[in-house]
């Protein structure tokens, strides 16, 4: 379930958002400390950041650039304004998207979800592989997730990129050792089985239980 943060100083508006984005399947945290968002976010650590551009102390252009300072968080702004120099500083600060209010929740979904599918669920350049929340990283071969970081083999690595690359789909087991198997070293169906156990087992520590599903008798799948 994706988290969102939900930065609103109309109280009402704030927790009318809250639930309305509940029904729809999100986990929500709202704005409590309008004098210390950074520290709320970072404490949170949210999937997506719905951000007012009126707040007390300083405006949402200011918090929307200290969040992108130490995070690549999909941000939505909000305003009762629709000017165009609205949406340039927003942008300029590092904002994802902008909804002007009144809006329909159903339009603002609508954005959240095209927000969250271009953060989270698709492979970027050649060394980042980004997959629900995790961020695979081929050259430093680490897999970071919820703040936290953890190195990963060669094979590891393979094994992860190959079965992202393919999500919602099996891929077999032949397939998966033939992307392992270099010039000196051959993979067979035992080395895959002890590197899968040992991956999982790294996951599981970062908090990706059940990441990695198994299909008796055919493969794996993300």
């Amino acid at each position: 379930m994706k988290s969102i943060y939900i930065v609103e100083d109309d109280r009402d508006l704030a927790g009318e958002l809250s639930s309305s984005l509940n029904k729809w399947g999100f986990n929500t945290f709202i704005c409590e400390k309008f004098d210390g968002i950074l520290e709320e976010y970072v404490e949170k650590k949210p999937q997506l950041v719905i951000m007012d551009i009126n707040l007390p102390f300083f405006d949402g252009f200011y918090w929307c650039k200290k969040i992108r300072d130490i995070s690549k968080v999909p941000i939505l702004l909000l305003s009762s304004r629709d000017s165009n120099m609205d949406i340039i500083m927003g942008i300029n600060n590092g904002a994802d998207d902008y909804i002007t209010k009144p809006f329909s929740v159903e339009v603002l979904v609508t954005k959240i979800n095209a927000l969250l599918r271009r953060a989270y669920d698709y492979v970027a350049g050649d060394s980042l592989v980004y997959y629900n929340g995790a961020v695979l990283d081929t050259e430093k071969c680490t897999l970071m997730y919820d703040n936290r970081t953890t190195d990963l083999t060669k094979n590891e690595i393979k094994i992860l990129r190959i079965l992202i690359k393919n999500k919602g789909k099996v891929v077999s087991r032949d397939k998966i050792m033939m992307s392992l198997w270099n010039d000196d070293e051959f993979v067979n169906d035992n080395t895959l089985t002890v590197n899968i156990t040992r991956l999982r087992s790294k996951l599981k520590d970062m908090g990706l239980k059940d990441f990695i599903k198994t299909k008796k008798g055919i493969g794996y799948m993300v």
